[in-house]
């Protein structure tokens, strides 16, 4: 087995709050019609069992699709689906321990807001970062802001695909796309719009 190409371009991380009476799953189905490339499962205030079903059940749309699947910092729950990755925050799981337990083939992403952080996780093999918050964002009220030129020097200086995340959306995509990034993280840009197919569409069209 060997580690799956990832296109990082429309990176859909989710949220159920902001979902209302809609249907997960049947949400991000709909933001994979529309053309998103890339699925995290981030999930804080629900029970281990809880986010095992809802996960097995995304795993489902994903692989029938063929997007892969990234579960945030609950590497139990990337095992037990068999997601194809792990995505963990400077306060989760170390990045080499995250290694050592899922193994050589799966995909590893880090969060990190400076370039020391971005420079140790390429060093311990991180497979993508996501660098952030690089505009204020309702999704993650504890994310400290990164500069537009920050968020350019750290792409320049790494050689693993950087992904920009933190209250982008359809009015201010240019310009995160204008630093030379890999992709853009969405959360609300997707998930609280009318129409979830056609607002991933939209990105799509601008990320490219």
């Amino acid at each position: 087995m060997s580690k799956v190409k990832i296109d990082y371009s429309l990176y859909l991380v989710t949220d159920r709050k902001l979902l209302g009476e809609r249907d997960l799953a049947q949400s991000i189905e709909l933001a994979i019609q529309g053309g998103v490339s890339l699925v995290q499962l981030r999930e804080k205030s629900i029970s281990t069992k809880e986010f095992l079903n809802l996960a097995l059940r995304v795993k489902e749309i994903t692989s029938k699709y063929d997007i892969p699947l990234i579960i945030n910092d609950r590497l139990d729950i990337a095992l037990a689906v068999d997601a194809e990755g792990l995505h963990v925050g400077q306060d989760d799981l170390p990045m080499l321990k995250a290694r050592e337990l899922l193994g050589p083939d799966k995909i590893i992403g880090v969060s990190a807001r400076t370039l020391e952080e971005a420079l140790l996780a390429e060093k311990q093999g991180a497979d993508y970062l996501g660098v952030g918050a690089v505009f204020r964002t309702s999704t993650k009220s504890d994310a400290k802001e990164v500069s537009l030129e920050q968020l350019e020097y750290i792409k320049k200086s790494v050689s693993i695909p950087v992904v920009a995340i933190g209250g982008i959306n359809y009015g201010n995509i240019q310009q995160v796309k204008a630093t030379g990034i890999d992709g853009i993280s969405v959360v609300s840009a997707i998930l609280v719009q009318d129409n979830i197919f056609m607002a991933a569409k939209q990105l799509k069209e601008i990320i490219g």
